[in-house]
């Protein structure tokens, strides 16, 4: 799952020039209403389980209200599904809705004037409440004081950790502050010194979106969540930043870091510390049933700067959600809305979402809601996504996303990794290069 995301999140195709083709017009607006019947098209993620449960929703809806018709289809991801939401756009052939929408994405085409704030619809606040949503909709506002994006759901990243081998080292549990985890390293690296704690090569690469489960995750627990960018103003809290380097260069003085590639460095013992997706939990049944909760691996939040509160810690949230089109008729947009109201308005649709794609709703009461407790009694390793939610913070919004996190990356986390850069100086070259890009 994560790779699939991740090459959809690298899209970064410009978006200007759009506005001019996101109004609707005198003619659509009739068409778009035929016989009393409104049709809306919605386009579903490329993913065989999301467009089932869309097409299963929308005859379901349309069966309580007949005078609106959702027309679900799959959204093409050729080269990318940005790519082809920008083409349709482009081409004045947007749907009126879609899901699949990145925070960072989402900016890029709000920029243009291509999306509708959502916040200007009637039922908006009507939807944040009747979905218990209020907290984890605080992390999606907007610079300009608007919503554009319901996220649909929110994979509050967490770190694995092998238990197995933290028992052998003297550890019931994972460490939660760095000083913590430093002792680990330093106690793994004197049994085993061909194990690491952190085995990933990812560490190493510039790539973009790789800064979102390694830097951020950091970042954010150590930031209690700030923004680091807002609109086009670098807001990076510089102390949270120059810690978490600092915090990996240790690791890296300890020989505790490796970034060399390597098969299955998790699941082999050969690092015992990694971000972990919910989607991993499924894949792991399949492919390493080893892997057991509470034997072989345990879920956690990052660790904090000593201190710090861990409690409630911030994470990075790999999360998308459903946006409305500008180039939607008023009618469209307003049967758009009684169709987000319905879905969301009923749990039960929310868990019938998280049954058939493991992917959390990005709600606050996932594990106070009776509606969800069968499922997580049946599915623990998934709970403590759930319980991360409300505090997990979604990518930036900025058009610019995609270059601000290749800065991250060649200015100071990879850098910092290969000992070629101290923290504070890779912090200090990172944000003149991001507010650079910012102008």
């Amino acid at each position: 799952m994560k790779r699939v995301a991740s090459a959809l999140f690298a899209a970064t195709l410009t978006v200007s020039g759009l506005a001019a083709c996101s109004t609707g017009n005198p003619d659509t607006e009739t068409a778009s209403t035929k016989n009393g019947v409104t049709t809306i098209e919605f386009w579903a993620a490329p993913n065989p389980t999301q467009q089932v449960y869309w097409k299963e929703i929308a005859d379901e809806f349309t069966k309580e209200n007949p005078k609106i018709k959702v027309n679900v289809s799959p959204m093409k991801e050729s080269p990318t599904s940005e790519a082809s939401i920008q083409s349709a756009i482009a081409g004045q052939s947007a749907p009126t809705m879609s899901e699949n929408i990145n925070r960072g994405f989402a900016a890029q085409l709000a920029d243009s004037k291509a999306l509708v704030p959502l916040d200007t619809l009637e039922g908006w606040d009507k939807v944040k409440k009747e979905r218990n949503m209020e907290n984890t909709m605080k992390g999606w506002k907007f610079a300009d004081g608007h919503q554009y994006v319901l996220p649909i759901y929110s994979n509050a990243m967490l770190f694995g950790w092998r238990l197995d081998i933290l028992k052998e080292l003297g550890y019931n549990e994972p460490p939660k502050t760095y000083s913590e985890m430093l002792d680990v390293a330093k106690k793994l690296k004197a049994k085993y010194p061909d194990k690491y704690v952190w085995a990933k090569a990812d560490l190493a690469d510039p790539t973009s979106w790789k800064r979102w489960f390694d830097f951020f995750m950091l970042y954010d627990a150590a930031s209690n969540g700030n923004k680091f960018v807002e609109g086009s103003k670098f807001t990076g809290d510089a102390k949270a930043g120059e810690q978490t380097l600092a915090f990996v260069d240790d690791l890296r003085k300890e020989k505790a870091l490796l970034t060399r590639q390597s098969k299955d460095p998790f699941e082999s013992g050969l690092g015992i510390f990694s971000d972990i997706g919910p989607w991993t939990i499924g894949y792991w049944k399949d492919k390493f049933p080893n892997m057991k909760l509470n034997e072989t691996y345990t879920l956690a939040l990052p660790p904090v700067p000593d201190g710090m509160e861990s409690q409630d810690v911030h994470t990075f949230a790999d999360t998308k959600g459903l946006v409305v089109y500008a180039s939607a008729t008023k009618e469209q947009q307003k049967a758009a809305m009684e169709f987000i109201n319905w879905v969301y308005s009923k749990p039960e649709n929310d868990l019938k979402w998280l049954e058939k794609t493991n992917l959390p709703p990005a709600r606050d009461d996932l594990t106070t809601n009776d509606s969800f407790k069968s499922f997580f009694d049946k599915n623990p390793a998934l709970q403590p996504y759930a319980e991360a939610v409300p505090t997990a913070i979604p990518p930036m919004d900025n058009a610019k996303y995609n270059d601000i996190q290749t800065l991250i990356g060649q200015q100071a986390f990879n850098p910092v990794v290969k000992g070629e850069k101290v923290p504070k100086a890779a912090w200090k070259d990172m944000q003149q290069a991001i507010e650079g890009a910012l102008k």
